[in-house]
């Protein structure tokens, strides 16, 4: 339990970047680091607006649930139970995409020192640690992008269906 609370713990990380601080990195080393931490706040961001993007498409997708009556894509849940619920379910895919989202932002570089005591074998350790926390945001990202879409042509469908029972 202990092993697991320090490898949560921003002290040992601290502790291994004093120690890399003791002497200077290589120029080549930064210059991939800069690159890495440049991807992640572009991973970061694509994130965020995907995130903005659900919480827009999860809003308009309960629209015909919470629309006036008489509105073109209103629905009644007395007279149109199945359509109710079929929209509703829509609106699920949005929910994991969201889901995901969220959580490749809180995913971090975990890194553990071990019994690594030399400056260039914590950079490396770092360097792979970033790496591996961009691995697992971009598998993220593709799986929400996937749940979006298929969210979105949920939404397209039951608005339809919707609309092809108004018409006369």
């Amino acid at each position: 339990m202990a092993r697991l609370r320090s490898l949560r713990s921003m002290r040992t990380r601290l502790r291994a970047f004093q120690t890399m601080r003791g002497t200077p990195a290589d120029p080549d080393f930064i210059a991939d680091l800069e690159f890495l931490e440049n991807r992640d706040l572009d991973l970061s961001v694509r994130l965020g607006a995907l995130l903005a993007f659900n919480a827009l498409m999860a809003t308009i997708g309960t629209h015909p649930v919470s629309a006036s009556p008489g509105a073109p894509l209103s629905l009644d849940a007395a007279s149109q139970p199945v359509e109710v619920i079929v929209s509703l379910i829509g609106i699920v895919p949005f929910v994991i995409s969201s889901a995901a989202c969220l959580w490749a932002l809180l995913v971090g570089e975990e890194i553990d020192p071990g019994e690594l005591d030399t400056a260039e074998a914590l950079r490396q350790r770092l360097f792979s640690a970033f790496i591996a926390s961009i691995d697992v945001q971009e598998r993220a990202l593709r799986r929400a992008v996937f749940a979006s879409f298929i969210g979105g042509l949920m939404t397209i469908a039951i608005w339809a269906w919707i609309l092809v029972e108004k018409i006369p």
